[in-house]
């Protein structure tokens, strides 16, 4: 009898042993992505995820649009529509979520962390969201003005011109990484160099491509 206990508690261990573990959720930032204290573009800033940076992902809320992420040590939140993760050998947004991805639903307590930045700002308010054409569309662009280094045609004359001359922000949902898309209600402003205009979008001066509107370089 006691042969037989050993052996059964034997076959247990084994079988513990040999289950698969879930897989941990990675994912790539498809540009330079801002890496927040809260699911939001009115969260504190804590650091810059950049681009091709590797995450960890605990979960994305509900709505898919912000995902709970770990990098370099810290947990923090990060837009979904930049993190991409590979399905079958392909790169997915994290922000359409396939059937054939599986991402675990996370909630945020308001009352851990405090609203920085733009806190008390109403997002979105009066100049609409930030993704032009959708998240997905977004994310591409994204993808395309990392691949192109649009931010590496800007010169340092033009940065020192936003930087010198400050304008008043407006608060749009989404995030601010190279790629978006400014809503065409958005009041832009000249630069020296005709081919780009700038903008103050959440408290981050973007540069713009003045034809397409999308934002070729963040500056911080």
């Amino acid at each position: 009898m006691k042969l037989k206990q050993i052996a059964l508690f034997s076959t247990a261990i084994v079988g513990l042993v040999a289950s698969p573990a879930l897989a941990e959720l990675t994912a790539n930032a498809t540009t330079e992505l801002n890496f927040r204290t809260g699911p939001g573009p009115q969260y504190e800033i804590q650091g810059v995820i950049p681009a091709e940076g590797v995450v960890d992902v605990a979960g994305c809320l509900d709505d898919g649009e912000w995902c709970e992420v770990s990098f370099d040590g810290q947990t923090g939140w990060a837009y979904s529509a930049y993190l991409t993760t590979p399905v079958e050998n392909e790169p997915v947004v994290l922000y359409q979520r396939p059937a054939t991805l599986e991402i675990q639903t996370v909630t945020y307590d308001e009352g851990n962390k405090a609203a920085g930045g733009a806190a008390g700002a109403t997002i979105g308010a009066a100049a609409g969201a930030l993704l032009i054409g959708g998240p997905a569309a977004l994310a591409a662009g994204a993808i395309i003005g990392a691949a192109t280094g649009a931010s590496s045609s800007i010169d340092e004359e033009t940065v020192t011109y936003v930087r010198q001359n400050p304008v008043e922000p407006v608060y749009l949902t989404g995030e601010v990484a190279v790629g978006a898309g400014i809503p065409d209600t958005v009041q832009v402003y000249e630069l020296p160099e005709p081919k780009y205009a700038y903008v103050n979008v959440n408290g981050l001066p973007v540069v713009i491509d003045s034809e397409t509107r999308r934002v070729v370089t963040v500056v911080r």
